[in-house]
């Protein structure tokens, strides 16, 4: 590989939007298309080198800058420089000007390549003094590990250098040489050797690798027990105490003064805390020089621990900052053993240390910190990214500091404010954040289902902050939300809004606009309307009437659920968003009964809560066909008129008629993923100022007009509501399950990419029964949909199961409690009758706790999930319905819904005597016969007795098992969960500017300007990483995009390099089993073997399966791609063979989600032909080509192009299979046996696209995604492999422009030179 396409720094990712670019950024940040041609970008971002002179050595650097930076990311990045690690507190000064921190580069005057800007060290302040020692604790490699209650286990962890070594593009064993072909070193491992398609999943494909130890530098680094100073010192400038214990076992006591940090006199018995006399006085304004200076090993060490610090990717080691990490449901052993616990004084002290003595540092006013940033200056392109960038900032901290109060309050830590109310309605304050839980503590949801509206209705409030968010309305401010649920509790979070809590006078409200309490009074101030009516037309929200209570009629730009408050510092709030669309009515009058006093409602027929809003996905979904509809009508009315009139037109006119016909099916079905071509050229040639569909949220809730035009417009409004529905019912859902069946998105692989999937299209999670029963007869590929389905629906049951036992349960309980219930659902093969024992000690100190779950049996738990199914979801399951769920990723997804990390080891979901941990016998830190977390085999079928009060000698009642009795048989102990870590939702909007300059790329794709769309993608990368920061599930997804996009130009060096960091990322933010983790690693194999690396690439395959293996099962339908491309890659590698399995394989996977009779197996049918003529297997290849053949003449006609390859190929392979039979003693008259034994030519790889992506949008922009069979005989590749030309390179153009019918998994691939 050539050095210039190794790095992809060279990739203008930093630059700007190219001259050449007609497309631009104008001013407000979108995108103008410029019919005067180039401009110069006002957003250029200009990239130059400067020199930063030191006071110590080596006394200058050099380091790259832009002027689009601020003065304290320069700052930012002299620390994290290793030869700069030492300074942390100082100022920059430019011609003996001191530069302000908090100006961009821009803005320093003179300031150019090859300037000199100097550091200056800075006296040190007390909070100053405590992070320089922080930083230094964690260069020199003594931080130790954090136990943090937000951030789990392993949280942010990365498996990518244990599936690919960091430096593997020097370790390549298949390299593509300048002459084009490919060569492989001898000794090259095919990573996919002896796969097992049988096998089960295996727990090892999850275990990150063993961290090396690091080099030890010192033995310990922390605070002195002298401090505080005394009063007297503080004067004379002493800020902190110090001990440091050096490698040779020498102790110092240091002082840390304002002047820097010395040795001082002190002892662990006698302070005096003054300079040491010479020689042994040692003083430096740096700590990290001192030590040097004290210890004659710590140099080598440290250079040691930097060099070991260097073989891992850096991206695999920042620190995430503006996005939580994932924390993965598998935890290792070795990381909960008592071993992995080391000591470390300083890790208590760390409050202290980050917050000072009074813990003030920490507190902030979030919402003034929010609001003040909403408010910044948004005209020019760079103030729109340092204002959506320092959002993004501030929004991420807030939803961090309140997701760890939240768990405080759960815990019980946190005082309420109102302790005499019930406990659902206490509300709490702390980190100046305001907590309350998500129950109908005050009865305001009695009616519309109390506890389970309440708590549906703060989670799309949340969802609404999020869209209002979005939309970034001047003048109108919402307050930092976000959810945690945690233990079966539901708390939401937010910022305090000035005046929310203000006692307001008799006659005043406590609020200004929309329904005061409930819908009985209610408060339109017409200050409000402005500012509520943008929102309300982005939101296609209809002004429209309600009544109060006296039958008085207000106009509201919102729902009437929607409030509107002046806040104290004179700023306009919106509040309570929960109810931004309609509701879901044809749902609610089939499944609902409306709430009449004293009756009793049916609970076994109700659906839990009256809280059914459509999703706003389908109102937009249904605004763009009933526009689409409109600009139709006026394009053929405008035509009709201009024909009577020009009749000399009308060829112009119907040429724009036909480029103006209606959405046909597949392009509604575009329409709803929001890809509308047809209707943005319709825009531009109609104007549709008077179409306007908006909708009435307040329809179907207890509205009483009072005259005979209001009631007649509200007659309208349900009309409107009612036809949404029936497009939900009667054509979203059917298109959904229309293209899952032909193989035309990417199929789901787990619940959260399903629930996604179902969210985008505009279905609620609440129709997973209407679609298993859409898909419960038809097409096989739609019975993996089916089982996926129920499989979601199933985890979801028991996760109110269990929230319902678990928010009542004392929290040392919780383990107990999860464990139980899961041997109840996934143990009883196991354990038919599982018993829980809880220890009555401590239950003693618990007399309020609830203790239900230790009575639930497996009977009345599977009653509990078949009545949850069958109320929320309106889906009844068939008996043995168990037996049919896929245990390991059932158990998957329990665990994530309920923030559980599990011990990682093969659980035993059957009887079978044989136990096995991976983990163990993989890294061979314990017995491989431990089961069920305990260590040694002997576990009993023991008793099914009842609660035990635990005996004095089975020591501390915190002891999950002290006695030596042998346990029962069970599947889970308590010990199995390792943590409960908290399930969040936030409202943090995504970057405009940066969505902006991605929507323009892709279209420009779609269009065919690549290069245009290349520029606008880059520079939408720019901007996400400016925005978001590095370690972003956004940033990971456009590295991801951009990756396809540098594969499908032939830039496959940049597309490896940015594969890999889409990889990293979304294993650290997204989870390294997550979906978009496994579709990363697919399509990173697929670049991989593009640039050659077709080891590395088999390595990133088999990975993948193995995470399928774990996250779905066998035989999930786009296996079958990844199969494909595992056998051409083995083809790459002349093991004919091998590659023959991999075929025999996918279609395996094809005919039992598609069926044998179907294009798509036919398609592989002719692959396998081919692959098996490779492989000499002539009698084998017939007869697949002729079942290919057959069904192409079945199925498309004797005129199809797939018809004629495969007779063409058919005649081919049969005059082969003769001429070899008859020439079978004469080897060396055996041409065409040579021929297909030894070829050079190979099928190519096909990317994987996203679930729920159409596959036309992966090739080139085209909405066709199918490709041809390879039409070429088998003479031609006789003539090349005989050295006669290359004939692919001449067809694969040309092959490029047919269409292959049906489904993306039998797609023909086409052949790579």
């Amino acid at each position: 590989m050539s050095e210039e396409n190794t790095d992809v720094n060279n990739i203008p990712i930093n630059n700007s939007i190219s001259e050449g670019n007609p497309n631009q950024l104008d001013q407000n940040g979108e995108i103008s298309i410029s019919a005067e041609g180039p401009k110069e970008v006002e957003a250029a971002e200009d990239v130059f080198e400067i020199i930063v002179k030191l006071p110590h050595t080596p006394y200058e650097i050099p380091l790259m800058v832009s002027t689009q930076e601020q003065v304290q990311d320069l700052r930012q990045s002299i620390i994290d420089t290793p030869k700069t690690f030492q300074y942390t507190c100082f100022h920059l000064e430019f011609n003996g000007t001191r530069i302000n921190d908090f100006i961009e580069l821009s803005e320093v005057k003179g300031l150019a390549a090859g300037s000199e800007v100097r550091l200056i060290e800075d006296p040190y302040t007390d909070k100053e003094a405590r992070m320089h020692l922080v930083r230094i604790r964690e260069v020199i490699g003594v931080a130790g590990d954090r136990v943090d209650n937000l951030l789990g286990i392993a949280s942010g962890v990365s498996l990518h250098e244990r599936v690919i070594p960091w430096n593997h593009l020097e370790m390549s064993s298949v390299r593509i040489t300048k002459s084009g072909n490919s060569e492989r070193s001898t000794g090259t491992e095919n990573s996919l050797a002896e796969y097992d398609f049988d096998a089960p999943a295996s727990i090892s494909a999850l275990e990150p690798p063993l961290p090396e130890p690091l080099p030890k530098t010192v033995k310990g680094l922390s605070v002195s027990p002298w401090n505080p100073p005394p009063h007297n010192l503080r004067q004379k400038g002493h800020l902190l105490y110090l001990q440091l214990t050096t490698q040779e076992g020498d102790q110092y006591h240091i002082t840390s003064h304002v002047s820097g940090f010395f040795v001082n006199k002190s002892s662990n018995s006698k302070f005096d805390p003054f300079p040491k006399p010479p020689p042994k006085d040692a003083a430096s304004h740096s700590l990290l020089n001192l030590i040097t200076n004290l210890s004659p090993s710590f140099s080598k060490s440290f250079e040691a621990l930097i060099e070991s610090n260097n073989k891992r990717d850096p991206l695999a080691n920042f620190q995430l900052t503006n996005a939580i990490p994932s924390n993965p449901w598998l935890v290792s052993p070795t990381t909960t053993s008592l071993a992995a616990h080391q000591p470390d004084i300083t890790r208590v002290q760390e409050t202290y240390l980050l917050a000072g003595v009074e813990n003030t540092e920490t507190l902030r006013d979030w919402n003034e910190e929010i609001q003040s940033t909403r408010e910044l200056p948004r005209e020019a392109v760079h103030d729109r990214v340092f204002r959506e960038r320092l959002m993004s900032k501030i929004l991420s901290e807030f939803d961090e500091a309140a997701a760890r109060g939240a768990i405080m309050v759960a815990r019980g830590e946190i005082a309420p404010l109102n302790p005499t109310e019930s406990k659902e309605a206490q509300i709490f304050v702390y980190n100046n954040i305001f907590y309350s839980y998500g129950a109908d503590g005050v009865g305001t949801f009695t009616s519309e289902g109390g506890d389970e509206a309440a708590r549906v209705a703060v989670g799309k409030d949340v969802c609404g902050v999020k869209s209002v968010n979005q939309l970034d309305i001047t003048g109108i401010h919402t307050a930092g939300t976000i959810i945690v649920d945690y233990l079966g509790k539901r708390l939401v979070a937010q910022s305090i809004v000035p005046g929310i809590f203000k006692q307001r006078e008799p006659d005043e409200h406590q609020v200004d606009y929309g329904g005061v309490e409930g819908r009985d009074v209610v408060v339109d101030n017409e200050a409000f309307v402005p500012a509520f009516s943008k929102v309300s037309k982005a939101l296609r929200v209809k002004r429209h009437p309600v009544w109060d209570k006296e039958g008085k009629k207000h106009m509201l730009e919102g729902s009437v659920e929607t409030k509107g408050l002046l806040g104290t510092d004179g700023r306009k709030y919106i509040l309570d968003l929960y109810r931004l669309t309609p509701l879901d009515i044809s749902w609610l009058e089939e499944y609902w009964t409306d709430f009449v006093e004293g009756e009793v409602k049916p609970q076994d027929r109700d659906y839990p809560h009256r809280m059914t809003t459509l999703r706003p996905e389908l109102i937009e979904s249904y605004w763009r066909l009933k526009m689409s509809d409109y600009v139709k009508t006026e394009v053929e009315r405008r035509r009709d008129a201009s024909q009577k009139q020009i009749p000399s037109q009308s060829n112009a006119d119907l040429t724009d008629g036909e480029a103006s016909e209606p959405p046909s099916e597949k392009t509604n079905s575009h329409l709803v993923n929001g890809n509308a071509q047809i209707a943005e050229i319709m825009e531009e040639r109609v104007d549709i100022s008077a179409f306007n569909i908006v909708f009435n949220p307040d329809v179907y809730c207890g509205q009483a007009p009072q005259t005979d035009t209001e009631k007649e417009e509200l007659i309208n409004d349900e009309r409107e509501v009612r036809a949404v529905c029936d497009f939900l019912h009667k054509k979203v859902l059917s298109e959904l399950i229309q293209d899952l069946k032909e193989g035309e998105v990417g199929f789901p692989m787990d619940g959260s990419s399903l629930s996604r999937l179902l969210h985008k299209r505009g279905i609620n999670i609440r129709y997973l029964g209407k679609v298993v029963s859409l898909a419960e007869h038809g097409d096989p590929r739609l019975q993996a949909l089916k089982a996926l389905a129920i499989q979601e629906m199933v985890a979801r049951a028991f996760k109110h199961i269990a929230n319902s036992h678990l928010k009542n349960v004392p929290t040392v309980f919780a383990t107990t409690c999860i464990a139980h219930l899961l041997n109840c659902l996934l143990g009883t093969a196991l354990n038919e009758k599982p018993s829980v024992e809880i220890d009555e000690d401590l239950r003693y100190l618990y007399p309020e706790g609830s203790y239900v779950f230790a009575d639930i049996t497996p009977d009345s738990l599977l009653a509990d999930i078949e009545k949850n199914t069958r109320i929320r979801y309106r889906y009844t399951l068939i008996e043995g319905w168990l037996s049919d769920i896929k245990h390991l990723q059932l158990l998957r997804e329990i665990s994530l819904k309920l923030g559980l990390q599990m011990m990682a080891k093969n659980y035993r979901f059957d009887a079978g005597l044989k136990t096995t941990n991976d983990i163990n016998s993989t890294n061979g830190n314990l017995a491989a016969t431990m089961a069920n977390g305990h260590a040694n085999g002997n576990i009993s079928n023991g008793s099914n007795g009842k609660k035990k009060k635990k005996t004095g000698d089975r020591g501390s009642p915190i002891s999950s098992n002290g006695s030596g009795l042998p346990s029962p048989a069970l599947t889970f102990v308590p010990d199995d969960i390792c943590n409960v870590v908290p399930v969040m939702k936030d409202a943090c909007p995504k970057s405009m500017l940066a969505e902006e300059a991605l929507e323009a790329g892709r279209i420009s794709m779609m269009q065919g300007n690549k290069e245009m769309g290349q520029e606008l993608l880059v520079q939408s990368l720019t901007l996400h990483e400016q925005v978001y920061g590095i370690l972003h599930p956004e940033v990971a997804r456009v590295y991801h995009q951009l990756a396809m996009l540098y594969y499908q130009i032939d830039e496959k060096a940049a597309a490896v390099e940015l594969a890999h960091k889409a990889v990293i990322i979304s294993e650290r933010t997204l989870g390294f089993d997550s979906n978009e983790t496994v579709l990363s690693y697919l399509n990173l194999g697929l670049f991989e073997h593009s640039n050659g690396n077709t080891s590395v690439a088999l390595s990133c395959l088999r990975h993948a399966l193995e995470l399928l293996k774990i996250i779905y099962g066998f035989d999930h339908p786009d296996s079958i791609t990844t199969m494909n491309n595992a056998a051409v890659m083995l083809q790459q590698l002349k093991m004919f063979h091998e590659s023959r399995v991999w075929f025999e394989a996918s279609i395996s996977v094809s005919e039992k989600v598609a069926g044998k009779s179907s294009v798509s197996t036919a398609t592989l049918m002719f692959q396998l032909a081919q692959a098996l003529a490779l492989d000499g297997d002539s009698k084998g290849a017939v007869s697949r080509m002729r079942e290919a053949y057959t069904v192409f003449l079945a199925h498309l006609g004797p005129d199809h192009r797939n018809t004629k390859d495969s007779e063409h190929w058919l005649e081919q392979l049969t005059q082969s299979a003769v001429s070899i039979a008859k020439q079978a003693k004469d080897l060396q008259s055996g041409r065409v046996r040579r021929v297909l034994m030894k070829p050079r030519v190979t099928l190519s790889t096909r990317p994987q696209p996203q679930v729920g992506q159409f596959s036309g949008d992966m090739v080139n922009g085209s909405t066709n995604g199918s490709r041809d069979l390879d039409p070429r005989s088998i003479d031609d590749l006789l003539r090349y492999i005989e050295g006669g030309g290359d004939t692919s390179k001449s067809t694969s153009k040309k092959r490029n422009a047919h269409n292959n019918p049906k489904r993306r998994g039998g797609n023909q691939i086409g052949v790579s030179s």
